[in-house]
C-alpha cells in the first residue's frame, strides 16, 4: 500500500544576502517585504536544505517526493543529484527519487533551490499582487507499489471520475491510469471501483482502468443548498488479491449550461452566479498558509452567502477547492496568464493550463477554466497572444470536454476586440464608478455588449472599489477610499446584476485586501483595499453586509457605519443593510420609526447631539452602534492630499 510521510518540518533556509535559519514549511521569504509597498520586493533564488531518511522499499517500491507549491522555480536535487525542474508556481508536481535515495534507514539530503526572479518564461511576471517566493504548500515522501496509480502525469491523482446525468440516471465514468513494471499487463480484473455515497454505502461497483457505472436516481450536487458528494475509489489488486494500490476522489452529479439570453443554468434551473474573488495571500503570512487559513476563508464567503468563486489569479490549493466542493461553491478556476503576453513564455502557458485541469478535474464545484487575465493591458505581439488563446482554448476542450472555457478581459479592451472571442464565454474586468466616474456607465456598457452580441453569453469578472476602515464621510465620492463610499458603489452593483439574470457570473474584486507590492493608495502602500474584509480577516467592511443581504437567507440586520464615530452634522443619515422586510431604529432606547427595506436598505435621518447609541431591530435580529456629535470634522477619517496623488501599479502600463 502507499504511504506519505510529511516533511514540512525542519527545513535549513538559506535567504537573501546570505541569511541562514531554520523553518518549517509552508514558507517565504516575502511575507514583510512584498507587502510594504515600493515594488522592492526580494526576487532571486534561495535554498531550501533538509535531511530525511530513506524509507523500507519492498518488492520494488518506488519512492516520491511531492510538492504541492513552490513559486516559482524549482530545481530539486537528492544526495548531490538534481531530479527535477519545474516551472510554475501554484501547481503540485512530484518526481521519482528511487535511484537517488541512500538505503534504508540511511539520511538522504535534500536541496530545493527556489527562484522567483524576473524571466521572460514563466507566469506570472506582471500583475497587480505580489509574486511570493518559497515552498509554500506541503512536501510528502510517498512511497508506492512497483506498479501503482499514476503519480506522474502532470501531478495529477491518476483517477478522472465523470458524473453525466439524464432522466433519472446517472453514468460515471471512472477512469484510472497505471504506471509501473507490470502496469501495461496487469489484467482488467485486477482494478477494482466502488462508488459510495455520502454514508459509505455501495452504490455500484465493477472492474477495469475504464469503466461507467450506474447510479439509479442519484442525489443531485445542487450548489449552496445541496452539495452532495459521492466517492469513486479505485483499488490495484496484488497477484494475491492482496490490496497493492488504492486512490479516491469525491464527485458530485450535476448539469450545468450558459445561455446568453438567460445566464446560468445548474441542474435545469435557472442560477445566476453571483460571487466574489479570492486573492489567497495573508498578513506576515504570505501565501504560506495551513488549512485554518483556508477554512477561516471559506467560512466567511459562506457568511455572504455567495453561490460562486473566481479563484484568482492562480491554481489554488486543492483543499481549497475540496471547501468549495462542500461547500457548493461554483468555480471558475485559471491560470496566471496575466497582463503581458511573454513570446518566450506559451510552453508554460501551456504546462500550467494542463496541471490545472489534471489536478483538478474531479472538483464538481469547478465549472470552467479561465486561459487569461486582462492579457491586452501590455502585449505588443498581439498575433502571437491570439494564436496562445486558440491553443490553450483548444487544450481546455480535449483534456475536458465537459466544461466550457472564458477569459478576464481588460477594461479598456473593446467590445469588438477579438480576444473577448476566442473562449465559450467571456467577462470582463470593469470599474465604472471606481476609475472611471458614473456608476450608470455600467447600464449603458452591458446593454451595449448584449444588443451587438447577443448570443455571447457576458459576465462580470471583476469589479469593486477601495476602502480602508479608517476612512469615513457624510458625503461620500468616487476617490475618497471611505467605507462609505465603497457602501453606495456595491448598492449600486448589487443592485445591478438582481435585475440582470442574463449576466451568467459577477464576482467581486475582491473578498479580501491582499498584497500588490508595486500599489501605493489609500495612505497604506503595497496593498489593494478593494476587498469587502480587511488583509487580516478581522473586519468586514460594512459593504460586506449589502451582499449578505441580497444573497444570504440567514436573517440579519447591520447598522453601517460604527467606524464612523465623531461627525459633525447636527442632522446624520444612518443606514441599515438586512435581509428582513422591516426595520426600528432606536436611538438611546426612544424608538426613532419604523422602515420597510428597500432593496435590502433603511435609511433614517437622525439628529445628533452629545452621544448616540444606536440599535436597530429587525425581527428577532438586531445590531447596536455608538456615535457622537462633533464640532468639527475628524481629520483622521480623512485621506490626505498627499495620499490621493499615488498611483495605481497599471497606471504607466
Amino acid at each position: 500500500m502507499r504511504t506519505s510521510t510529511n516533511l514540512n518540518e525542519g527545513w535549513e533556509f538559506h535567504g537573501p544576502a546570505g541569511t541562514v535559519e531554520r523553518v518549517n514549511v509552508p514558507h517565504t521569504w516575502n511575507n514583510v517585504d512584498g507587502q510594504d509597498g515600493g515594488n522592492d520586493y526580494w526576487r532571486g533564488s534561495c535554498e531550501y536544505r533538509r535531511s530525511f531518511p530513506s524509507p523500507a522499499l519492498e518488492g520494488g517500491d518506488v519512492a516520491y517526493l511531492e510538492f504541492d507549491g513552490v513559486n516559482a522555480t524549482a530545481d530539486v536535487s537528492v544526495n548531490g543529484r538534481q531530479v527535477c525542474h519545474h516551472d510554475g508556481g501554484y501547481s503540485t508536481f512530484r518526481v521519482n527519487v528511487t535511484d537517488a535515495i541512500a538505503p534504508h534507514g540511511q539520511p538522504n539530503e535534500l536541496v530545493v533551490m527556489v527562484d522567483n526572479s524576473v524571466n521572460d518564461h514563466v507566469y506570472p511576471q506582471k500583475a497587480d499582487f505580489t509574486f511570493y517566493g518559497g515552498i509554500y504548500r506541503d512536501v510528502n515522501l510517498v512511497v508506492v507499489p512497483a506498479t501503482h496509480f499514476s503519480l506522474e502525469y502532470h501531478g495529477g491523482p491518476g483517477l478522472a471520475v465523470t458524473g453525466a446525468y439524464e432522466g433519472d440516471t446517472s453514468k460515471v465514468h471512472v477512469q484510472s491510469w497505471l504506471e509501473g513494471a507490470d502496469a501495461e499487463s496487469a489484467p482488467a480484473e485486477s482494478v477494482r471501483v466502488s462508488l459510495t455515497d455520502a454514508s459509505g454505502a455501495e452504490v455500484a461497483a465493477g472492474v477495469g482502468a475504464d469503466c461507467v457505472l450506474t447510479i439509479e436516481n442519484p442525489h443531485l450536487w445542487d450548489g449552496v443548498r445541496d452539495p452532495y458528494l459521492y466517492r469513486a475509489t479505485v483499488t490495484l489488486l496484488a497477484g494475491d488479491g492482496s490490496v497493492a494500490d488504492e486512490v479516491s476522489a469525491r464527485f458530485g452529479i450535476r448539469t450545468f449550461k450558459v445561455d446568453p439570453s438567460g445566464g446560468f443554468f445548474l441542474n435545469g434551473r435557472s442560477y445566476p452566479l453571483r460571487g466574489v474573488c479570492r486573492h489567497q495571500d495573508r498578513r506576515g503570512l504570505g501565501n504560506a498558509l495551513t488549512e485554518r487559513e483556508h477554512r477561516e476563508d471559506m467560512a466567511l464567503i459562506r457568511e455572504i452567502g455567495a453561490n460562486t468563486l473566481r479563484l484568482a489569479h492562480y491554481q489554488q490549493a486543492q483543499l481549497f477547492y475540496d471547501l468549495c466542493d462542500e461547500a457548493g461553491i461554483i468555480v471558475w478556476a485559471e491560470i496566471p496568464y496575466i497582463s503581458e503576453h511573454l513570446p518566450n513564455g506559451r510552453e508554460n502557458t501551456i504546462s500550467q493550463m494542463t496541471e490545472l485541469i489534471t489536478q483538478s478535474y474531479n472538483h464538481s464545484s469547478i465549472v470552467c477554466w479561465g486561459v487569461s487575465n486582462e492579457i491586452t493591458i501590455s502585449t505588443k505581439d498581439k498575433k502571437d497572444m491570439l494564436d496562445n488563446h486558440r491553443v490553450l482554448n483548444d487544450l481546455c476542450h480535449r483534456l475536458d470536454p465537459t466544461r466550457f472555457t472564458t477569459l478576464a478581459c481588460y477594461a479598456m479592451c473593446g467590445p469588438f476586440n477579438r480576444s473577448a472571442f476566442v473562449t465559450d464565454v467571456v467577462s470582463w474586468n470593469l470599474y465604472l464608478g471606481w476609475y472611471v466616474p458614473g456608476l450608470f456607465l455600467n447600464k449603458l456598457w452591458f446593454g451595449f455588449f448584449h444588443l451587438v452580441h447577443p448570443t455571447r453569453a457576458l459576465g462580470m469578472s471583476e469589479y469593486g472599489c477601495e476602502a480602508m476602515p479608517n476612512l469615513h464621510s457624510s458625503k461620500p465620492r468616487r476617490g475618497d477610499h471611505s467605507e462609505e463610499y465603497q457602501c453606495v458603489y456595491h448598492e449600486y452593483m448589487a443592485k445591478f446584476f438582481a435585475e440582470r439574470p442574463w449576466v451568467w457570473a459577477s464576482h467581486v474584486w475582491n473578498m479580501f485586501d491582499f498584497a500588490a507590492d508595486a500599489r501605493d493608495q489609500g495612505g497604506e502602500p503595497g496593498m489593494n483595499h478593494k476587498g469587502l474584509v480587511t488583509f487580516d480577516r478581522k473586519t468586514k467592511k460594512d459593504a460586506f453586509y449589502i451582499y449578505k443581504a441580497y444573497w444570504s437567507d440567514e436573517p440579519f440586520v447591520h447598522l453601517c457605519g460604527r467606524r464612523y464615530v465623531d461627525r459633525p452634522e447636527s442632522t446624520t443619515t444612518v443606514k441599515v443593510y438586512t435581509n428582513q422586510r422591516q426595520v426600528t431604529l432606536y436611538a438611546n432606547g426612544e424608538g426613532l420609526g419604523t422602515q420597510t427595506a428597500v432593496d435590502h436598505k433603511a435609511t433614517f435621518s437622525v439628529p445628533l447631539t452629545g452621544k448616540l447609541d444606536l440599535r436597530a431591530a429587525a425581527g428577532e435580529c438586531s445590531d447596536e452602534i455608538s456615535i457622537r456629535h462633533v464640532d468639527a470634522p475628524n481629520p483622521g477619517y480623512r485621506l490626505h492630499e498627499r495620499a490621493k496623488q499615488k498611483s495605481n501599479w497599471a497606471d504607466n502600463e
